[in-house]
C-alpha cells in the first residue's frame, strides 16, 4: 500500500515543503530511506520502529520504501520522524491515508514514542499557513508555530497523541499565541513607553555627553557606529545600553528574528517578542559562527543580530577574514553561504556597534598612566587589522577619552535611558512615515529625495567634501547622518548644523 504526508526541511531559515512518500509492500523484511537522506534521517528507521512497536502496532515483517521528495534537496535532521512514522502507518493501513491529505508533521521521535522539539518551527509553521495545511508537532514547536499569523497547529506529546487526533479519536486543542503589543508607527510610540533596558541605564555612564549624544544619533537611524579609546574609558559600557534606546521592532520584524532563532534551535514561544536583539560574540568566534555557514549552512551570529544590534568588542581582535566577510551583510543586508549543492541566503540586516583599543597596549594618546609601550611597528599592523572598506562602512567613529579624576569624582548622572529613547522613537517614527526605512537603508534616488540640504547648507556640504576627502561611500553616509540629526532635531530640511555635527561623527 501507498501512502503520503507533507513535511519540511529548513534550509538556512526557509522551509521546503517535502513529501513523505511510504510503500509498504510483501517481500523480504527491509526498511529504506531515499531521496538525499542525510545520516540523522537515515537513523530515523530505528526510532520509528521503536516508537510504534510502544504504541502497539510493530510494523510486520515486509519490505518497506519511503521516499523523500524532491530527490535533489539534501534532507538533514531528525524532523522526519513524525512524518515518516505516519506515512508508513497509513500505508500499512493503521491509518486512514484521506485523514494526511490537509496535514504537515514535523517532529523528533524518542524511542518511547514521546515527540521532541526540532530547530525550525517558526519557518515551518509560516510554510504550513501559506499551503493552508494543518501543522503537527511538538508542544514546544507548537508554541513557537503559532506567533505566525494564520497558521494552524496542534501539539502532540507522542505519537499516539497525533495517532489519535488523526483517527478523530481525540481531538487535540488549536495552539494560539498571545497578540502582539503594537503595530504601525502609533503602536511603536506606545511600546516606546515600556522598560525592556534589562536594568542597563544610560544615566549609569558618568560624563561623555558626546558619546551618549552620538549613541543617540545611532540609534535613531541605525547607523553603525565605532568608539576607539582607552581601556576603562567607557566604550562596552556604553555600548551595552544601546538595547534601552532603541525602539521596539514591527511586527514583520519581530517574525523575521523569530524565524533566524527558530532556524538556530533557540527556543521561541510564548507570543512573539519585540525587542530588537543584542549578540555579543567573543572575539575567537569562527567565521562560520559568527557570520554563518558549515557544511549545512545555519545562521551565525550576525543573522541572528537580524534587526538589531551586533557589537563586536575588541574590533581588531577579530580575524581578518571574520571581519572582511561582514562587509557584504553591511552593505546588502544579507548573507550568502555557497555550497556544491547550492546557495543559502540568510538575513543579516545588522547595525554594527564596535569598539577598539588605540593601540596593542591601549595607552596611546593616554596622558595617565606610563603612556604608549608599542613599537611604530606594531602599532602599524594592529591598524591594519581593520581594512578601510570596512571603516568606510561605519556611519559614526569617535575617540573616547579616559575620564579625568575630576569627572570621575564630580560628574552627574544624565539623562535615563527613557527620556532618550522617547526621542530617538520619534525620530524613527518620523523616517518611517516619510519614506519607510531608517536613514541608514537610504540610498539611490531615495537619498537624493530625502536628504537633500537645503540651499543655505550647499556651501557647507562643498566645504566638507574638500576637507573631509570623501569617497562616494562617504559622502551619502554623510548624508544618512545629518538626516538623521534633522530628524532628531524635528527638523524637514537639513541645514547647515546637522551637516556639521555628523561630520563631527566621522572620526579617525
Amino acid at each position: 500500500m501507498y501512502a503520503v504526508v507533507t513535511a519540511a526541511t529548513v534550509l538556512g531559515v526557509q522551509a521546503i515543503l517535502v513529501r513523505v512518500e511510504a510503500f509498504v509492500s510483501g517481500g523480504l523484511p527491509n526498511f529504506t530511506v531515499v531521496g538525499l537522506p542525510g545520516a540523522a534521517v537515515q537513523e530515523s528507521r530505528e526510532r520509528v520502529r521503536a516508537a510504534l512497536k510502544q504504541l502497539g502496532l510493530p510494523l510486520a515483517p515486509s519490505r518497506i520504501v519511503v521516499n523523500l521528495a524532491p530527490a535533489d534537496v539534501r534532507k538533514q535532521g531528525p524532523a522526519f520522524d513524525l512524518p515518516i512514522a505516519l506515512a508508513v502507518l497509513a500505508a500499512d493501513r493503521h491509518l486512514p491515508a484521506a485523514a494526511l491529505e490537509r496535514v504537515m508533521a514535523v517532529g523528533e521521535l524518542a524511542l518511547d514514542g514521546a515527540i521532541r522539539t526540532v530547530p525550525g518551527a517558526v519557518s515551518v509553521g509560516a510554510l504550513a499557513a501559506e499551503a493552508g495545511l494543518q501543522l503537527v508537532t511538538s508542544p514546544v514547536n507548537a508554541l513557537e508555530a503559532a506567533i505566525v499569523p494564520g497558521v494552524d497547529v496542534v501539539g502532540a506529546a507522542t505519537l499516539g497523541d497525533a495517532v489519535a487526533h488523526l483517527r478523530g479519536i481525540r481531538r487535540l486543542t488549536r495552539v494560539t499565541a498571545a497578540a502582539p503589543v503594537q503595530g504601525g508607527t502609533d503602536g511603536l510610540q506606545r511600546a516606546a513607553e515600556s522598560d525592556d533596558s534589562d536594568g542597563l541605564d544610560l544615566a549609569d555612564v558618568k560624563g561623555h555627553s558626546a558619546a551618549k549624544r552620538l549613541l543617540e544619533v545611532a540609534a535613531a537611524g541605525r547607523h553603525n557606529l565605532l568608539f576607539t579609546g582607552p581601556p576603562g574609558a567607557g566604550k562596552t559600557m556604553l555600548a551595552s545600553r544601546l538595547p534601552g534606546l532603541l525602539p521596539p521592532l514591527t511586527v514583520t520584524e519581530a517574525l523575521e528574528v523569530s524565524r533566524v532563532r527558530s532556524s538556530a534551535g533557540l527556543t521561541v514561544g510564548g507570543g512573539l517578542d519585540l525587542r530588537p536583539p543584542f549578540r555579543r560574540p567573543h572575539h575567537s568566534g569562527t567565521e562560520a559562527g559568527i557570520i554563518g555557514g558549515g557544511s549545512v549552512p545555519r545562521p551565525g551570529e550576525a543573522s541572528l543580530a537580524h534587526n538589531g544590534v551586533l557589537f563586536l568588542d575588541e574590533l581588531p581582535e577579530f580575524s581578518r577574514s571574520v571581519l572582511e566577510a561582514l562587509r557584504q551583510p553591511l552593505e546588502a543586508g544579507t548573507v550568502v553561504v555557497s555550497r556544491a549543492h547550492g546557495a543559502v541566503t540568510l538575513p543579516a540586516r545588522i547595525q554594527l556597534i564596535a569598539a577598539r583599543n588605540p593601540c596593542p597596549c591601549g595607552r596611546l594618546h593616554d596622558e595617565s598612566g606610563e603612556g604608549c609601550q608599542c613599537s611604530p611597528e606594531q602599532l602599524r599592523r594592529y591598524q591594519r587589522r581593520v581594512s578601510a572598506p570596512l571603516l568606510d562602512r561605519i556611519d559614526l567613529r569617535m575617540t573616547l577619552p579616559r575620564l579625568t579624576d575630576d569627572e570621575l569624582l564630580a560628574a552627574p548622572f544624565g539623562e535615563s535611558s527613557a527620556g532618550v529613547r522617547r526621542r530617538v522613537t520619534a525620530a524613527r517614527v518620523r523616517m518611517l512615515e516619510r519614506q519607510g526605512c531608517v536613514n541608514a537603508e537610504l540610498s539611490g534616488g531615495m537619498l537624493r529625495l530625502h536628504a537633500a540640504p537645503e540651499p543655505s547648507a550647499e556651501p557647507v556640504l562643498r566645504a566638507l567634501v574638500e576637507r573631509l576627502e570623501l569617497s562616494a561611500r562617504g559622502f551619502d553616509r554623510l548624508l544618512r547622518v545629518a538626516r538623521t540629526v534633522a530628524d532628531l532635531a524635528g527638523s524637514r530640511a537639513i541645514g547647515p548644523t546637522h551637516l556639521s555635527e555628523a561630520a563631527a561623527y566621522r572620526g579617525p
